[in-house]
């Protein structure tokens, strides 16, 4: 299995209005905001209280973060790719579930978009940030399929 530092967090620390502050072992910092995840998520409610919220700690190998006891814990790649999305880019997992919701296998995405492979793996895997005109391609490609318009 090839390396997933992209994946791995280094450091992390609380801070105030239940967002984190995220250091990635390739070297990407992140602040990202959990407070609409705590909101709708009955599982995530115990980090209303700052006690709780105030305990994060990294888990185990760096592919989450965990608080008090680890009772909760959220995925290293999961926080990335909100924190992405936070930041006005492209999170990896959409192109995760519009290849999954179109029964798209790697070479038949790459082939609808007219790049690599390899390329779409790199955006697929979160090892390379998705440009905002391959996004634009599979919502339109999606679009289009839809109505039987697209090959």
């Amino acid at each position: 299995m090839k390396n997933r530092d992209h994946f791995r967090l280094t450091k992390v620390k609380a801070l105030k209005d239940s967002c984190l502050s995220l250091s990635y072992a390739d070297g990407a910092d992140f602040s990202v905001d959990l407070s609409d995840w705590i909101k709708t998520s009955t599982f995530l409610k115990p980090l209303n209280a700052p006690s709780v919220f105030s305990t994060v700690k990294l888990g185990a190998l760096g592919r989450a973060v965990e608080f008090g006891k680890g009772e909760i814990d959220l995925a290293a790649d999961n926080l990335r790719n909100l924190a992405v999305e936070q930041s006005g880019g492209i999170g990896h997992e959409r192109v995760w579930n519009w290849m999954h919701e179109n029964n798209l296998t790697l070479d038949a995405a790459a082939e609808v978009l007219g790049i690599s492979r390899r390329m779409l793996a790199y955006y697929r895997n979160g090892e390379k940030p998705i440009p905002r005109h391959i996004w634009l391609a599979c919502v339109g490609w999606e679009t289009l399929h839809k109505h039987g318009e697209a090959a």
